[in-house]
């Protein structure tokens, strides 16, 4: 049997102000909204979940719980990281005891805005600044890199859930206001410094280079290209991917694209790898591997730098074999 929500409470008399503790539990019961994420209502089982603290602690009537929770269980879909800032608002509604048909149109508009503004905070500035920071340590094969981008990350997003919690509850539906007038300017610079971030790690962490030399004698093509600016290769196989999702194509297929290119590419020579392999007499290998098709000639590598000690003894040899032929040579002191 459906149950029909009341537009109004029974009880309207305003509840006291929620304590620090309801709040604070109520920020740990947020990094659950999505655990029950489904494709009815997205995160509303998880939302209603995170809210009940603090609703039962306002809704001392059984009937007006009853129906706070039934209209807290509407559709929802926002930022997981930025979704107390509507708890927080909500709450405030809730312990005023706003008609419930009010309540669920501000959570509605509120919680729509925060999807873009959240993807342009963490996504595109705060994962890659933090990866940009801490990738060179894990790359170096230290621990303490991953360590440091999750703990950079993660209390990053805790202190931002806690701060939204107790600022947004204090400001109650003012705080609507001020997200929807500033989301699209708020939205568009932390994009902006994304797409500066992104262009940094490109330029530092872009490898992709050609092995394929031609001529005679033996001409690096890749050489050619850092002559023209370096890291040429990674800015155009970014910029192209751009232009293949901006004519629809999905991350999926551009991921694939992208493996088939370098399989096909490393068969052939094109790209330079850097697997470490060895020829049979332990030296190795130019380009970091033996390609399947080898359609031009690499050239032979150059006879490594004696060592000073090396250089005597070849010197001292060739002494000796004048000598032996009858050549007087006087070695100096």
């Amino acid at each position: 049997m459906a149950y029909n929500i009341p537009e109004k409470y029974q009880d309207l008399t305003p509840a006291p102000q929620l304590d620090n503790k309801t709040l604070n539990k109520m920020v740990w019961m947020s990094c659950f909204l999505q655990a029950s994420f489904n494709y009815e209502r997205m995160q509303a089982c998880g939302w209603l979940w995170a809210m009940l603290p603090g609703l039962k602690k306002i809704h001392t009537n059984k009937e007006d719980l009853k129906a706070s929770m039934a209209h807290n269980l509407d559709f929802l879909n926002t930022h997981p990281f930025l979704v107390t800032f509507v708890m927080g608002i909500v709450l405030s509604l809730e312990q005023n005891k706003t008609d419930t048909q009010t309540i669920r149109s501000v959570r509605i508009s509120a919680a729509g805005p925060l999807g873009g503004i959240g993807d342009a905070l963490f996504w595109l500035t705060l994962v890659p600044i933090t990866a940009g920071l801490t990738a060179n340590m894990a790359m170096d094969g230290s621990i303490i890199g991953a360590i440091m981008f999750l703990a950079i990350f993660n209390i990053f997003q805790f202190v931002i859930r806690w701060w939204l919690m107790h600022w947004s509850y204090g400001l109650g539906t003012k705080a609507v206001t001020m997200l929807t007038s500033n989301a699209k300017e708020f939205t568009r610079a932390a994009s902006i410094l994304g797409v500066f971030v992104v262009g940094g790690l490109i330029a530092n962490y872009g490898n992709t280079t050609l092995r394929i030399f031609i001529g005679n004698p033996a001409i690096n093509l890749q050489g050619l290209l850092d002559g023209i600016l370096p890291k040429l290769l990674p800015l155009l196989i970014t910029l192209g991917i751009y232009a293949l999702i901006k004519k629809g194509w999905t991350p999926v297929k551009c991921i694939l694209m992208i493996l088939v290119v370098g399989i096909v590419g490393c068969a052939f020579g094109i790209w330079t790898g850097d697997s470490k392999a060895m020829d049979a007499d332990g030296n190795t290998i130019l380009g970091g591997y033996n390609p399947l098709v080898e359609w031009y000639e690499y050239p032979a590598p150059a006879a490594p730098e004696k060592t000073g000690q090396q250089a005597w003894d070849a010197l001292n040899q060739v002494v000796v074999e004048l000598q032996e032929s009858g050549v007087t040579v006087t070695m100096p002191e």
